[in-house]
């Protein structure tokens, strides 16, 4: 089913892929609960919610797309749903501002049945292509290091060097040395192998301990949420909102288009500037959306720690069925998971290093051309300084047919990037971040 002889894979080299991308995104089961709870969304709800979004969206990409891409509720979205959505609109409760979610899965998910995406995927210039993946690579990196406390925030300076005598900067540092070592030694795994030595290390130095206990029964207190889209939409007209609606749609389409466009850029899935099987891949995601939505968390998108899995020898579908899996699994290890997702040291290593084997693409560029090279540079420059794909992906939609109108060169740009670029300025301008 997934010809791992062709893509020159093995099962247990997919099997070792899907547990370390596993594992480096294993915080977002910690993490997004943590997030919605914010919103008045019970801890135990949100976190089986991300469980069920989690492996019904990876288990599709596994096993209709056949990518070694997850899924799960993206960071960013759930923050947006928390603080600009229910605590940003007075009366308005976590169940209501769902249902806004609900409607744009479903409006995602229609889209999907489209060409549009497919399409959208093909439209983009290759310069923006190979900046997406060099900028998600800068995005992850710095990520892994601002997780880890190597990179800290600074009054002044925004960022700076964090305090590196603190236990956990420390255990990030060894964890980064070790994977180093294994990677230059030519370790298969070595990303996992990494991981498992560095929480090795973390647990006898006393900095990682299962005091939660290790097994927990999932449960879903308040049930299904959201159900019925006409209800849904009654709640969208009636709170107004639109805006919110508009916004979920086109940071999801464009964070999940460009995370998919990245990780098939670094594993060398794109063929002549197309992705087979696209719409499947988006199919995959926005069913996950809505699924989501229905128990209780924000959208979901393809993750970009998926790299991790890919740097790990990923090639098929399998890696992401292992990850579904491993959600399954989680869903009764909820103290365990949380104890070693909670600590970053563990896991920000791998996504240094991913980092750093995304950034190749930055030699495909054309940087002779400053039409070319100024957008993608933008892509680039704003992914890991806003923290959003999907942010600096809009930045370089804007400026470059800007650039190709000012050169002459305005027929050049497929008309869907001029629409598109319209609709990032209005929702930059107009929808609150």
């Amino acid at each position: 089913m997934f010809d791992l002889k062709a893509n020159g894979t093995s099962v247990k080299t997919e099997v070792v892929a899907g547990i370390t991308t596993f594992f480096t995104m294993a915080y977002i089961t910690v993490v997004n609960p943590l997030i919605l709870s914010e919103a008045g969304v019970p801890f135990e709800q949100s976190f089986t919610a991300t469980i069920i979004a989690a492996v019904i969206g990876t288990l599709l990409m596994g096993l209709v797309a056949r990518y070694p891409i997850a899924v799960a509720p993206g960071m960013g979205l759930n923050a947006y749903f928390t603080y600009s959505v229910v605590q940003g609109h007075a009366g308005l409760g976590y169940i209501e501002a769902f249902s806004a979610v609900f409607i744009a899965g479903i409006l995602f998910l229609l889209l999907s049945m489209t060409t549009l995406r497919r399409r959208l995927i093909e439209m983009i210039p290759a310069n923006l292509k190979h900046a997406i993946t060099v900028g998600i690579g800068l995005f992850i990196a710095f990520l892994g290091l601002r997780m880890s406390g190597i990179i800290t925030a600074h009054p002044d300076n925004l960022v700076a060097l964090g305090d590196l005598h603190q236990p956990s900067v420390v255990l990030a540092l060894v964890g980064l040395v070790v994977t180093l070592v294994l990677l230059s030694r030519d370790v298969k795994g070595a990303l996992f192998i990494g991981m498992i030595i560095t929480g090795i290390i973390a647990y006898f130095a006393e900095m990682l301990s299962f005091t939660n206990g290790v097994v927990s029964a999932p449960s879903l207190p308040e049930g299904i949420l959201v159900w019925n889209p006409i209800t849904a939409a009654s709640d969208v007209i009636s709170h107004s909102l639109y805006a919110v609606v508009f916004s979920f749609l086109l940071v999801t389409l464009f964070d999940t288009t460009g995370t998919v466009v990245g990780v098939a850029e670094q594993a060398g899935f794109m063929k002549d500037n197309k992705l087979p099987r696209a719409e499947r891949a988006m199919f995959s995601d926005s069913v996950a959306t809505v699924a989501g939505s229905m128990v209780g968390t924000s959208p979901t998108t393809a993750y970009i720690e998926s790299a991790a899995g890919v740097g790990a020898g990923g090639r098929t579908g399998l890696t992401s069925v292992v990850v579904a899996l491993l959600f399954v699994v989680a869903a009764f290890f909820s103290p365990l998971i949380g104890a070693v997702a909670g600590l970053s040291a563990i896991t920000a290593p791998s996504l240094i290093v991913v980092g750093c084997l995304m950034l190749s693409n930055v030699r495909h560029i054309d940087w002779k051309d400053f039409d070319e090279a100024f957008p993608a540079f933008l892509v680039i420059l704003t992914m890991p300084l806003t923290s959003s794909i999907a942010t600096g992906i809009a930045f370089g939609f804007i400026s470059y047919p800007l650039m190709k109108i000012v050169k002459g060169k305005w027929k050049a740009v497929h008309p869907l990037m001029y629409i598109f670029a319209v609709l990032f300025v209005l929702q930059l301008v107009f929808v609150p971040h």
